[in-house]
């Protein structure tokens, strides 16, 4: 997994991260065996130069809100405009254009239904230049979300694993998330390694508050720290999304065999046209139909599969991406 411009302990750093996002800079040197000023060191040529960014994400799958995926087919020379309009939007969280720039695929994630209205029923239909938006609703979740892409590279070991991890709370609160949480969320979906003093600034609360309320929302699994970074750092600078139609009796098994397989990012059961959606990750054209012809081509159960490569990522977990 490397590439000319990082090397292994960069990959590490970044798994280190995907493993806990808010982990401190001496657990992390510590488990890798060098000093805190090279992590401190790494992580800021890697935010510097790979647009790394650590974030909090609400778990829309654990929270039980409606998630989906719009296929936005437009006049090519709005595409850009209509990806960035909704890049802007809180309800967004991935957005790219593909099909020659005839495409927007956008991940939204409405956190009250009159959003969905919104954008479904309300904005995007009376835009002009939209022909088509096909939406498909996220049933299932596969592989994704908390799970991040770079361990399955096995980038570090399990027992440096176990060691970033914080011991897990034995009687977890339920999911939920409380008005009263808003102001910490905002600190921490702009920077989810904020410190503890700039969270109880943010907040009003005492920072015993603080960290007891950021450990249950983890420990619930309804908040988790995330990674964005540009993937072509690290070697594999091709993205593309499956649309992959299984048998009814063989969706569970494929999607799960899907998960397991290195190439894939993000792996979902869907309803619309397809079954399955599923983003893969390749070095280049021939590594995206290596895995097409082989590890896909080989799953019993798969019927179908349309492939859109991405041209642009216009919003990973932020916005604007990073370039």
């Amino acid at each position: 997994m490397e590439s000319d411009t990082f090397d292994r302990l960069d990959l590490q750093v970044l798994a280190a991260l995907e493993t806990d996002g808010r982990a401190p800079f001496s657990r992390i040197a510590a488990v890798l065996g060098v000093s805190d000023q090279t992590v401190a060191r790494r992580y800021r040529r890697l935010c510097a130069e790979a647009g790394l960014r650590v974030v909090a994400m609400r778990d829309g799958h654990v929270l039980g809100q409606d998630q989906w995926m719009l296929r936005i087919r437009c006049a090519p020379d709005s595409a850009p405009a209509i990806a960035e309009a909704l890049a802007k939007r809180r309800d967004t969280s991935w957005i790219g254009l593909a099909s020659g720039g005839t495409e927007v695929l956008c991940a939204t994630r409405p956190r009250h239904p009159a959003d969905h209205d919104d954008l479904l029923l309300g904005k995007l239909p009376r835009t002009p230049s939209v022909v088509e938006i096909r939406a498909h609703q996220l049933l299932h979740r596969f592989y994704g979300g908390s799970s991040g892409w770079i361990r399955k590279f096995g980038a570090l070991t399990g027992e440096q694993i176990a060691a970033l991890r914080t011991a897990p709370e034995a009687h977890p609160a339920p999911p939920r998330l409380e008005p009263e949480d808003e102001p910490l969320l905002a600190v921490l979906e702009r920077d989810g390694r904020a410190s503890y003093p700039e969270l109880q600034r943010a907040t009003g609360r005492s920072e015993s508050a603080v960290k007891r309320r950021l450990a249950q929302l983890r420990a619930s699994g309804a908040v988790y720290i995330d990674t964005e970074y540009q993937t072509q750092t690290v070697g594999y600078p091709l993205a593309a999304i499956l649309w992959i139609t299984a048998a009814p009796a063989a969706l569970h098994s494929v999607g799960e065999a899907l998960a397991a397989h290195e190439e894939t990012a993000w792996v979902s059961a869907t309803a619309g046209p397809c079954n399955l959606l599923v983003t893969v990750l390749a070095r280049d054209a021939a590594g995206l139909y290596a895995y097409l012809s082989g590890p896909l081509g080989r799953l019993e159960g798969v019927r179908h599969v349309e492939t859109t490569p991405f041209l642009r990522r216009v919003k990973q977990l932020t916005y604007p991406a990073p370039r």
